[in-house]
């Protein structure tokens, strides 16, 4: 039986580094330039916006291959590096418009419409409307936003986040922290689970965290979801997205006002016809199968290699949006070229330790995580390594830019013992831990560790701050700021060689030493008890 220490052990069981000096070697051989050559290479054009299945995808497989092998790594499934992901690849029509109430609303520029089924045609033909607050359905918060309503053949209007967001009340599920019940991806599938032909979620840029630009590049185009033999037809017919202002228009249709709604949706599970009002829309689309790689590399432990600490990232971007004027390409150097070259540094640093780590050190770069975290969602359902010898994971992803700061902001702060291990590696970069910025985000939710969490591993996200270390990196920190602003899913998320990445530089230290302690230590990191998840048995 393996022995799995708690966290009550954790500071008597914290390994001893027999070779301090070859350590210490290994945390300086990650290097500001070295993690900006990788991320220039990751981000250039050539890769064509590292879209699934797409024409850069070999390219970077090919490139994240050499690499590896270079490190001594050897393939992590079986004989080989890639992990097939079957993706159905779906891409509907902008010929389409949404018909409510007499009223006709615009592609991309009041309304994006979509489907996740396998289907060449979906409608929603005069389909009821049911605002269903923010679409929760969580028993264990006493809280049920469908209760006493049969959405069969109706379309839900949800809210964006959940509800301790704006009413900053503590009592509602976490307060202003985002739980996974704001998130888009568990609406539309909570959705679907009541039975409704349709899901529209209202755009607000506070409590979505991003504006509408973000909706028009990231849902339009080719959108991937897991391929599946039914189809996908446990999902609504059509999903997709308003913008507030049409939201605004429609209640007020209906004699209704969408602010006092959407205030009583704050306090209490609610729902509410809006009148006669139907929606219409026809989604055409074309469809294929297609096939894209998560890319998986072992560096096999010394003394117990059955035990894995897994490093995760994503490799994907959005690709190329031919209707667009000029920069067609979503390079993604930001999100997330620097955390695949984060992952390449940390490999590099395993493999010039004298000895090897006791337990395996393994790194999966996953596939379509901007489609809904669907390479790593794969991975979880179908793990190369089983479940119950995954020790841990780290995950990076959009590392520090902006150079150094004073603090590690941690999501989830508190959710696992890893924290413990994190503080530890902090300590010697004279850095503080503190909770995550904009926690109202969701952050945890929103990258890949988050399907490791869901099947009991626990996973640390963490990197950055926001406290320079000094009047200098202050000074720069805000000049790059305005230069940056608002490039989140657009094609300015280029690599710039004005980057300061040191910052980044000592947060991939930070996760190697994490990840050497974890991988040295008999310990098994657990869950806290107040955190929702727990290990599988």
């Amino acid at each position: 039986m393996i022995k799995k220490l708690t966290a009550l052990s954790l500071l008597a069981a914290q390994p001893v580094i027999a070779d301090q000096d070859n350590f210490n070697k290994a945390y300086q051989s990650i290097t500001e330039s070295e993690l900006k050559a990788h991320v220039k290479e990751i981000a250039d054009d050539k890769y064509m916006g590292r879209l699934p299945t797409g024409p850069g995808e070999k390219l970077l497989l090919d490139y994240m291959t050499k690499q590896f092998k270079d490190y001594g790594f050897v393939p992590g499934n079986g004989d080989s590096f890639l992990q097939a992901v079957d993706l159905l690849e779906i891409t509907a029509s902008e010929d389409q418009v949404l018909e409510i109430g007499g009223n006709k609303y615009k592609y991309r520029e009041q309304m994006v419409m979509g489907t996740s089924r396998s289907s060449e045609l979906e409608q929603l033909k005069n389909s009821e409307l049911v605002f269903v607050g923010y679409g929760i359905n969580a028993p264990e918060y006493g809280w049920n936003d469908y209760e006493g309503i049969d959405m069969k053949g109706k379309t839900a209007v949800i809210l964006v986040n959940d509800p301790g967001y704006e009413s900053g009340d503590d009592s509602k599920f976490q307060g202003t922290t985002m739980t996974y019940y704001g998130r888009w991806t568990y609406k539309y599938e909570e959705a679907s689970r009541q039975g409704a032909s349709g899901a529209i979620i209202v755009h607000e840029t506070a409590p979505a965290s991003y504006p509408w630009t973000v909706v028009e590049n990231s849902w339009t185009g080719p959108q991937y979801g897991l391929f599946k033999a039914d189809g996908n037809k446990d999902r609504v017919n059509v999903e997709g997205w308003i913008q507030r202002d049409v939201a605004v228009e429609l209640f007020k249709q209906a004699g209704l006002d969408f602010d006092e709604l959407k205030k009583k949706a704050m306090k209490a599970p609610t729902n509410a016809d809006l009148g006669d009002l139907t929606a219409s829309v026809t989604v055409k689309s074309k469809v294929k199968k297609s096939t894209s790689y998560n890319f998986i590399a072992t560096l096999p432990g010394s003394e117990r290699p059955d035990e894995h600490i897994i490093y995760s990232a994503h490799w994907d971007h959005i690709g190329v949006d031919e209707s667009k004027k000029g920069d067609q390409i979503y390079n993604g150097a930001h999100d997330n070229a620097t955390g695949i070259a984060g992952m390449l540094e940390i490999a590099q640093a395993f493999s010039t330790l004298g000895k090897k780590p006791e337990r395996s050190v393994t790194f999966l770069a996953v596939t379509a995580e901007e489609q809904g975290l669907l390479g790593s969602k794969y991975y979880a359902q179908n793990p190369v390594i089983p479940l119950k010898n995954t020790v841990a994971n780290i995950n990076m992803d959009s590392l520090n830019v902006l150079g150094k700061v004073k603090e590690v902001n941690v999501q989830g702060l508190g959710k696992s013992d890893l924290d413990d291990y994190l503080a530890n590696a902090a300590k010697k970069q004279n850095r503080t831990l503190a909770v995550g910025e904009n926690p109202s985000a969701g952050y945890y939710y929103r990258s890949d560790h988050f399907n490791f969490a869901k099947v009991g591993v626990p996973a640390l996200y963490a990197g950055g701050g926001v406290t320079p270390v000094d009047e200098e990196t202050a000074n720069y920190r805000k000049k790059m700021q305005l230069i940056v602003r608002g490039c989140y899913h657009q094609p300015c998320d280029k690599y710039r060689e004005s980057w300061d990445l040191t910052g980044a530089q000592q947060d991939v230290q930070l996760f190697f030493d994490v990840g050497h302690q974890v991988a040295n230590s008999p310990i098994w990191p657990q869950w806290s008890k107040t955190a929702e998840f727990k290990r599988q048995k």
